[in-house]
């Protein structure tokens, strides 16, 4: 037995058993059904396969069956993609081979089947320590998030008033300004030239 597919069985049985629960997600699959899904990590070897049937989904590292569908990102983008955030989809990171429309569907169909993790945890140690992990993960996510974001606002300050290689909005704006400032002149000693030479 392939070890891959003996990790991505239980995946696969908590993903139906999520599927089964929710009318609308058997709707998205009966929509999907007879589609794979390639889902690839960027510059890796790294890929799962989605084999959508009527009512349920098949995981595997491995097909012989040409993908409908391939999404391809960063480990962070295809977690986005998985959390159900419909704008990833459009995320310029993201490549994509195959139908867009269907490539939302199979998205919001992740978003149906995804496992809520503090609750299955807590089947196995507990509710409050599931919990505590939970807050846990949570702080960790929002964590990265702004750390993602205070590195974003420290890289173009750095752009824009340090290293000076990217200017400035208000330079930018300025700029701007004395560029149609100076096309107001031009137009202007234009006209001064013309009734000049009418003049003439």
């Amino acid at each position: 037995m392939d070890p891959l597919e003996t990790l991505l069985r239980p995946a696969t049985r908590i993903l139906n058993r999520n599927i089964q629960q929710m009318t609308a997600a058997r709707e998205l699959t009966a929509k999907l059904a007879g589609q794979v899904v390639a889902v690839r990590v960027s510059d890796t070897a790294l890929a799962m396969y989605f084999t959508i049937e009527k009512d349920a989904i098949q995981l595997s590292h491995q097909t012989d069956a040409e993908p409908d569908i391939v999404i391809s990102g960063s480990l962070i983008t295809l977690a986005r993609v998985a959390s159900g955030d419909e704008q990833t989809i459009h995320d310029v990171s993201l490549q994509l081979i195959g139908d867009a429309g269907d490539a939302q569907t199979f998205q919001r169909l992740l978003g149906y089947a995804k496992p809520d993790i503090e609750e299955e945890l807590a089947g196995i140690i507990g509710d409050t320590a599931a919990h505590g992990l939970g807050q846990f993960a949570r702080g960790v996510r929002d964590w990265a998030r702004d750390a993602r974001s205070t590195m974003r606002s420290n890289l173009r300050e750095y752009l824009q008033e340090e290293s000076r290689d990217v200017p400035s909005r208000y330079e930018v704006e300025r700029f701007s300004r004395d560029v149609n400032s100076l096309r107001d002149d031009v137009e202007r000693l234009a006209a001064r030239v013309d009734r000049l030479r009418d003049g003439d």
